[in-house]
């Protein structure tokens, strides 16, 4: 059953990676790529969102959930803990390639913004939900369980890479995506999340960085009305990881 878990898991990354290579891009000015929109953009992670919110209340589903449980339970002794490090590796993998040399879509100061955007529309999101929904986590410990936050920040950093550097070659995406669907696999494999939290993590990641390249045109024009009047702003966001809330401070220039 879990081989199965796997599978699934591993689809919703793959075919996510896949079906990005759709999206259509357009120039806004001489330093800054945005996504333009394509109610086609909805269906992935309206499909993963979906299943997230129906498996609440469908007993098929529900059962589905428990059974990965029993076989986690029954075939894993000891976890591991890189989900709370891999979450974060496919955002950073945008800057660490820049510093490299590899020149993404956007200068620093515009995906900064997108990535800080993006950041703050899915923790508001994830957090609104695991407050509201109530759900009990596979190993009881909390009742925080839906959706997946590690999940949602790992494939919102997916996302955010695979926009930055699809045009240099779409294997930076599919790695991204990799790395995040590895992120959800061991959510459910330490017995943290159940498969519906860590596919409505997912859509809601996806969704979150999709949101913030459709609106950064007009964050930017009121952030930057012109490069001589603002040399560079600062941003507050809020962070979750699972298990501590806190404050992110950004710069961006």
């Amino acid at each position: 059953m879990f081989h199965k878990t796997i599978f699934l898991v591993s689809l919703f990354g793959l075919f996510s990676a896949n079906a990005q290579q759709n999206d259509s891009i357009t120039k806004i000015d001489s330093t800054s790529h945005q996504l333009k929109f394509n109610y086609k953009q909805l269906i992935i992670p309206g499909v993963l969102i979906g299943y997230g919110v129906i498996g609440l209340e469908s007993d098929q589903l529900l059962s589905f959930n428990s059974q990965i449980k029993n076989e986690v339970t029954e075939d894993i002794d000891n976890k591991i803990t890189i989900d709370d490090f891999s979450q974060y590796a496919p955002a950073a993998s945008v800057y660490a390639l820049n510093a490299f040399g590899v020149k993404g879509k956007n200068n620093m100061r515009d995906r900064s913004v997108i990535l800080v955007t993006s950041y703050a529309i899915m923790a508001t999101t994830v957090l609104s939900l695991k407050s509201i929904v109530h759900e009990e986590r596979p190993d009881g410990s909390s009742n925080n369980s839906f959706p997946s936050g590690h999940t949602a920040t790992a494939f919102m950093g997916a996302e955010f890479l695979y926009q930055e550097y699809k045009d240099k070659s779409i294997w930076y995406g599919i790695a991204g995506y990799a790395v995040a669907t590895g992120t959800g696999l061991f959510r459910i494999y330490n017995n943290r999340h159940w498969l519906t939290d860590v596919a409505a993590g997912a859509g809601i990641g996806i969704l979150s960085t999709k949101i913030a390249y459709w609106i950064n045109p007009y964050i930017t024009k009121k952030l930057f009305k012109s490069s001589a009047e603002n040399k560079s702003t600062s941003m507050i966001m809020p962070f979750y990881n699972g298990q501590q809330y806190g404050l992110g401070f950004a710069k961006v220039f």
